[in-house]
């Protein structure tokens, strides 16, 4: 058996270790550790899954990269139209990364009841629209089914539901203006057949989803004709570099561009969570380092007889070294293993139970979302462990300074 695992373990075990006097510093250190994993493992959790549910909802009203005619036109219409007949489509094979690529259409309209009207965005989505994100945000009714004829069946969001007071099966009056000023708008009627919640106010009080047949015929465009290609990618942190390949491969009158673009506050917003993160993370392993530099110190102090007369037996100072090291070791796994029950558990009830909410208006969601990976907890816990351990070495070299004869002598 090791000879300084030995003796560790035998400190470790022994009854007067636990009522000595660095019995409550090693009990404070071991809390300080705890604590420090638990804030890092809360603030990865919930910094990572915030952005990442927020780039989820963006990307669900605009895709992850938007291909559209170059036009000096910033509202919410589709101007000028792209036929669907691109090399890029219906699968973007040139580029790498590309998960699906979808047609679009917007028309802005006003939506007008008996008592009340609504400025809308009506988004129009064909067959090929994938559901995945609205499937989460579904809260009432059904998806619309835009594969077969025709229909008039349309998604509200819960907001403009609850201010139009409106419920399933509600049938709904849009206006949308005439490209030439002179002649009367024209309306569609629609029905409502499912209401969603995506949190993220700045979408929901804007976009209803119908068949982009309608946008078609309301800009007079032809069957082939599309507002805009919405492209998801497999990997967001390659947008980047796939945003400028797919730019690329499309022709000189199609321009390309990424959300990181198109929503640059809200993503700078979300780049400052990675500071946040790492700030706290340096913050908590240097408080549990320098309690446990406290925790080894006294036990030093305390053991000064024994390694006086572990020297004058022939150990090394290495040697000596090596058993206070194994003993902190003990110390820093018994406090990552408290932080990890305690901060994993209060991360899986917030999961589960969602309880504690946040304001959508601030943080574009209803509750602070949790992200629980298996490989970023194991590389805290690693870092952590070696940080500390790291920490420990300067102050146990403080034994080599130890005089044998002085050390069996002290009281």
């Amino acid at each position: 058996m090791n000879f300084e695992f030995f003796i560790a373990r035998r400190i470790i075990a022994a009854k007067d270790y636990k009522s000595s006097i660095s019995a409550p510093i090693i009990k404070i250190a071991i809390t300080a550790i705890a604590l420090g994993i638990i804030m890092m493992l809360i603030s990865i959790a919930t910094g990572v899954g915030l952005q990442k549910k927020i780039r989820e909802k963006v990307s669900a009203f605009n895709g992850d990269i938007i291909i559209t005619n170059f036009d000096t036109n910033f509202s919410n219409d589709s101007q000028i139209p792209i036929s669907k007949n691109q090399d890029f489509y219906p699968e973007f094979t040139t580029v790498e990364g590309i998960k699906h690529i979808q047609v679009t259409a917007l028309k802005g309209g006003v939506i007008r009841t008996e008592t009340d009207f609504e400025g809308v965005v009506v988004k129009g989505v064909g067959e090929d629209y994938d559901w995945q994100y609205f499937e989460d945000f579904l809260v009432e009714g059904e998806l619309p089914d835009f594969t077969s004829d025709l229909n008039s069946d349309i998604l509200i969001s819960s907001y403009l539901a609850n201010r139009l007071q409106l419920e399933i099966g509600d049938r709904i009056v849009t206006f949308f203006l005439n490209d030439d000023s002179s002649k009367a708008p024209r309306s569609r009627g629609f029905t409502i057949t499912g209401i969603y919640s995506s949190g993220f106010q700045q979408f929901d009080e804007q976009f209803l989803i119908a068949d982009i047949r309608h946008i078609q015929r309301l800009n007079k465009w032809e069957e082939d004709q599309v507002g805009s290609f919405e492209i998801f990618v497999n990997d967001f942190d390659e947008i980047v570099p796939i945003g400028n390949a797919v730019y690329n491969e499309t022709s000189s009158t199609l321009d390309t561009q990424t959300i990181r673009d198109k929503y640059n506050s809200i993503f700078e917003w979300l780049d400052l969570f990675d500071f946040n993160i790492a700030l706290i993370i340096g913050i908590m392993i240097l408080v549990a380092g320098i309690n446990m530099i406290t925790a080894l110190l006294v036990l030093i102090l305390e053991r000064t007889q024994m390694i006086g007369i572990l020297k004058a037996l022939g150990s090394s100072d290495w040697s000596v070294r090596k058993v206070f090291i194994y003993n902190a070791m003990y110390l820093i796994g018994v406090g990552l293993f408290w932080g990890n029950v305690i901060g994993i558990g209060l991360l899986v009830l917030q999961q589960q139970f969602k309880l504690f909410p946040l304001d959508p208006n601030t943080y574009y969601v209803t509750e602070a979302p949790v992200h629980l990976d298996i490989g970023y907890i194991l590389a805290l816990n690693a870092g952590t462990f070696v940080l500390c351990l790291l920490m420990l070495l300067l102050p146990s070299y403080i034994i080599a300074k130890i005089s044998p004869v002085r050390a069996i002598r002290f009281e």
